[in-house]
C-alpha cells in the first residue's frame, strides 16, 4: 500500500493520484503538482489516503506544494490567457483554411507550453500554424489531434444511463468496443440504443460482456429447433441473465425453459 492524494483539473472530474511529497493535505486544497505535460494546478479530491500498488500508475509524480496567493492569481491570468489563445487559434485556422476544429487550449501552469486539442477527418499540416501561435505567446505549442472519444472526454457530458460520461469520469483507456457485445447482451441495435456521445459503440457495452458471454454458452440461439419434454418447438427468444428462453412449440405453445430444467 502508497500514501496517495487524490486531485484533478480544471474541466475534468477524473482523479489522478500523487505522491504526497511529506505534505500535509486535506481535501479542496489547490495544488501545485508534477506530471507528464509539465507542472499543473490542481485541486485536492481527497486527504491522503492508502491504494494499492496495482490501481497506480507508477512511478507516482509528486506534489511539490500547497498552492500560494501568487499561485491562485497566476493560475487565473492563465485560464484568461487560454482562453484568447482558443479564440486566437481559430482566426488563425480561418486565415490558412485548415480542416480542423479546435476543442480547447491549455497554458501549462510554468506557461512553458500551450496545448491544443482539435479533431479533424484528415491529417492536418500545422505546422505554420504552430509557427503563427508561438510567435504571438512566445512559449512552445503543442498542438493534439484526437478523435471522436477523445473530444467526448475532454467536453464531457451525461450518458444514456443519467450519469457524467465514463470517459470524462474514470475512464484512462479506450478498449475495443464490437457490435458483438451488444448481439452477445441481446441488445436492440440501434444506434440510437448502443451508441454514446461521441457517436460509437458505448463503452459500457464492454463491463458486462464476460458475464454475457458465459451466461450464453448454454443457451441456444434464437430460431434453433430444440425438443423439450416430447415438445419440439423453435427458439422465439432468450433472457441470458436468468440463463433461460421461450420456445414456440408445432402446436403454437409458448414455453419458457430455464437451463437447469433440461437436466431434469
Amino acid at each position: 500500500m502508497i500514501d496517495v492524494v487524490g486531485v484533478i483539473f480544471l474541466g475534468s472530474n477524473k482523479i489522478y493520484y500523487f505522491d504526497p511529497n511529506k505534505i500535509n493535505l486535506n481535501i479542496n486544497q489547490d495544488v501545485i503538482v508534477e506530471t507528464e505535460k509539465g507542472i499543473q494546478f490542481g485541486k485536492t479530491t481527497t486527504g491522503i489516503i492508502t491504494k494499492s500498488e496495482k490501481f497506480l500508475n507508477l512511478p507516482l509524480k509528486k506534489v511539490i506544494r500547497i498552492a500560494n496567493d501568487s499561485d491562485i492569481r497566476k493560475n487565473k491570468k492563465n485560464i484568461e490567457l487560454s482562453k484568447k489563445a482558443f479564440i486566437e487559434c481559430n482566426k488563425l485556422i480561418k486565415k490558412n483554411n485548415l480542416n480542423m476544429k479546435i476543442i480547447d487550449s491549455n497554458f501549462t501552469f510554468d506557461r512553458e507550453q500551450l496545448i491544443f486539442h482539435f479533431t479533424s477527418d484528415s491529417r492536418i499540416d500545422f505546422r505554420n500554424l504552430a509557427k503563427e501561435l508561438a510567435s504571438i505567446f512566445k512559449t512552445r505549442i503543442e498542438l493534439r489531434q484526437i478523435g471522436v472519444r477523445d473530444k467526448a472526454k475532454e467536453i464531457g457530458g451525461i450518458g444514456p444511463c443519467g450519469r457524467i460520461l465514463c470517459c470524462r469520469k474514470f475512464l484512462s483507456n479506450f478498449d475495443s468496443v464490437s457490435i458483438n457485445m451488444a448481439k452477445n447482451q441481446n441488445l436492440s441495435l440501434s444506434p440510437n440504443k448502443i451508441n454514446g456521445s461521441c457517436g460509437r459503440l458505448l463503452c459500457c457495452l464492454n463491463y458486462e460482456n464476460k458475464i454475457y458471454e458465459d451466461y450464453r454458452k448454454d443457451l441456444p440461439n434464437i430460431g434453433d429447433k430444440v425438443k423439450y419434454k416430447e415438445k419440439k418447438g423453435k427458439v422465439i427468444s432468450l433472457d441470458i441473465i436468468n440463463k433461460s428462453y421461450v420456445i414456440l412449440t408445432d402446436d403454437n405453445e409458448n414455453i419458457t425453459i430455464k437451463v437447469c430444467d433440461e437436466i431434469k
